[in-house]
């Protein structure tokens, strides 16, 4: 496989010649979909070699999530399977689990997002892992966590948006409860994934084992209600939604400047002052109803009527520089499109093009994963269904071995 022929950024050419942090470490990927994978891409980013293993029939689902597609390959899947080598499985085969049984003592990490207990009714449970790979971190991404009430169900992003809270807090404040624009929850969760496989693989170097930890969907999702959760329990009041304002800050939401809408976020009471004094009305200040946070928020209404008034007599090109250039925190409401070209996004090397085999040049989304001693880097594209499967298993089986595999369709 070839490695990354083009990007667009000085750190990822510098990064083709250095290790990342991770480098030496293996992780066996047994995940699809996206919390998962999201996962292994960050640790592949940071130079972990990373082995997707797939069903030899249909492989990760998100292959079928389109259009569009790419020559045959879903954006979606494009979008969160890069710096892996991938390889096919059947595990429904009994020569299919033989195969992982010999495959997971080489790895430092197996990341699985099966239904709770599958790994377990396939023999790999923890007696199993402590006599046969007593070093490897076997990391399980669930629905719902491996105990509870609900431990059995699947997880499904859009279901635990509803189910923690998350939705109730989002969208207009006389309007219905809204989803996030994409499946937040999954990638908050491959996040924490990933930072609990290092803490795990830090912890070996201490104690010379691995460890089984376990990152729930459920759980992400219910710390992603972070400082509005905090709100109730110090409170014991319900949370509700404020649209795109904020709750514990006035004037903080989106407005309409002459041309397009704006964002703006005053986080304090002498930022406040200076809106003010550059909106020609510094007497608002002084104002008791409006000189604190605190009398802005029980007079909010009345605050951004009379703050959005104003804004909406001047064009974004002027009214923008103006305000950061006093240090007031404001910027565009982009669309993707928008936002995907700026000059800063490219500045921040945020988007990346690298050669596919089928593809040609692909662009994806950078890393924001910036390390200045140990570079990130994509050194493979997004794998296709199997495409390494002869060469990752030369390293562990012998010819003859990996030709009977693929006679009786254990692999593909």
């Amino acid at each position: 496989m070839p490695h990354l022929t083009c990007v667009i950024s000085k750190m990822s050419e510098v990064s083709q010649s250095s290790e990342g942090a991770l480098t030496g470490f293996k992780v066996l990927d047994l995940s699809r979909v996206l919390a998962g994978p999201w996962c292994g891409m960050l640790l592949g980013d940071m130079g972990a070699e990373v082995v997707k293993v797939e069903s030899p029939k249909s492989g990760d689902d998100t292959r079928a999530w389109g259009p569009p597609f790419l020559e045959g390959e879903s954006s979606y899947y494009l979008g969160c399977n890069r710096n892996k080598r991938g390889i096919t499985i059947d595990f429904s085969q009994p020569e299919g689990k033989d195969l992982l049984a010999t495959l997971i003592p080489h790895f430092d990490v197996v990341l699985e997002n099966f239904k709770n207990g599958t790994l377990e009714k396939w023999g790999f449970n923890q007696a199993w892992f402590e006599k046969n790979a007593p070093r490897v971190v076997r990391c399980s991404i669930t629905g719902y966590g491996t105990q509870g009430p609900l431990s059995q169900l699947p997880g499904y992003d859009f279901i635990l948006q509803a189910e923690s809270g998350l939705m109730s807090i989002c969208g207009e404040e006389q309007g219905v409860p809204s989803k996030y624009g994409v499946a937040i929850v999954d990638i908050a969760t491959g996040m924490m994934a990933a930072n609990v496989i290092q803490g795990a693989l830090l912890a070996r170097y201490r104690t010379g084992l691995g460890q089984h930890v376990e990152v729930a969907l459920y759980d992400t999702s219910i710390a992603l209600l972070a400082n509005v959760g905090s709100s109730h329990l110090a409170t014991g009041k319900d949370a509700r939604r404020f649209g795109n304002g904020h709750p514990t800050i006035v004037p903080y939401t989106t407005f309409n400047a002459a041309d397009k809408l704006i964002a703006l976020a005053i986080g304090n009471d002498g930022q406040f002052a200076k809106l003010a004094e550059i909106l020609g009305h510094p007497e608002w200040a002084s104002n008791e109803k409006y000189q604190t946070n605190t009398a802005r928020i029980g007079n909010r209404e009345e605050v951004d009527t009379m703050v959005g008034l104003e804004l909406k007599k001047i064009h974004s090109s002027e009214l923008i520089p103006l305000l950061r250039k006093n240090g007031i925190p404001v910027g565009p409401v982009n669309t993707v499109a928008e936002a995907l070209a700026t000059e800063h996004t490219l500045a921040r090397q945020m988007i990346l093009k690298h050669q596919h085999p089928s593809i040609g040049e692909l662009k994806t989304l950078g890393t924001p994963l910036k390390m200045h001693q140990t570079p990130t880097a994509v050194r493979y594209p997004p794998p296709r269904l199997g495409e390494h499967t002869q060469e990752v298993l030369s390293e562990y089986l012998d010819e003859k071995r990996i030709e009977e595999l693929r006679l009786r369709k254990v692999i593909a």
